[in-house]
């Protein structure tokens, strides 16, 4: 069963939802109960070696960036309570 993207015209709330039969649209707007809904352009999700290493690669830095503020902040609570 595709997940469809839609747009609510009236409030403009944006919501997924599952359609079981191609064609069938969902009946009301789930925030504000609108009928004129329009069906939005879904960008697919892409799963490849090279995205998940660039993933893989994103982590590692942001963790490594973690990593050395949190020493960093633990060194200045030690030597702040050295007693």
């Amino acid at each position: 069963m595709p997940i469809y993207e839609y747009r609510c015209q009236t409030c403009e709330e944006r919501f997924e939802e599952w359609v079981r039969k191609e064609g069938l649209t969902p009946d009301a707007c789930p925030a504000c109960g609108g009928t004129e809904l329009e069906r939005l352009l879904s960008t697919p999700r892409v799963h490849s070696d090279a995205t998940r290493a660039k993933g893989l690669a994103a982590a590692r830095k942001r963790d490594q960036k973690l990593g050395a503020d949190r020493e960093r902040a633990q060194r200045e609570y030690e030597l702040s309570h050295n007693d």
